[in-house]
C-alpha cells in the first residue's frame, strides 16, 4: 500500500471513530434523563448513589453491567407497573414513568441509559 492509500485509510478510520464517539454523546442526554426523573419523582425512592427505599441508580446499573438485555428489561420495568420489592420485603407495582408526549420510549430510552451509565 502506498502511503497516500495508508493516509486515507487513517483519515476513514479516525473520522469513523470521531463520528461514533459523537454519536455517543448525542445518544445519551444526561440533562433530560435527570428531569424526567425528577419529574416522575423516581429520585424520592432512588439516588444515584445511595440505596433508599429503591436501590441506587449504581446498583442498579452494576447488576446489569454486562448483560445483553439490560436496556430491554429495565424499560419494561419502568414502563409495565410490575412488582418492585422493598427492603423490608414488602412488594408494590412500580410506578410507570410518564413522559410528554405520553409513552415515548425514546425518552424512556434515554432514562434507562442514564441509570445504566452510573
Amino acid at each position: 500500500m502506498n502511503s497516500n492509500a495508508r493516509f486515507t485509510v487513517s483519515t476513514l478510520v479516525s473520522g469513523l471513530a470521531l463520528a461514533l464517539c459523537a454519536f455517543s454523546a448525542q445518544a445519551l442526554d444526561a440533562d433530560a434523563a435527570k428531569a424526567l426523573a425528577r419529574q416522575n419523582n423516581c429520585l424520592k425512592c432512588h439516588a444515584v448513589d445511595k440505596d433508599k427505599d429503591g436501590p441506587a441508580f449504581k446498583k442498579v446499573a452494576e447488576k446489569y453491567k454486562g448483560k445483553a438485555d439490560a436496556e430491554k428489561r429495565l424499560m419494561e420495568h419502568l414502563t409495565s407497573g410490575e412488582k418492585a420489592k422493598f427492603p423490608d420485603g414488602h412488594e408494590e407495582e412500580h410506578k410507570v414513568v410518564k413522559t410528554s408526549p405520553p409513552k415515548d420510549m425514546e425518552q424512556v430510552k434515554n432514562l434507562v441509559q442514564w441509570v445504566l451509565a452510573q
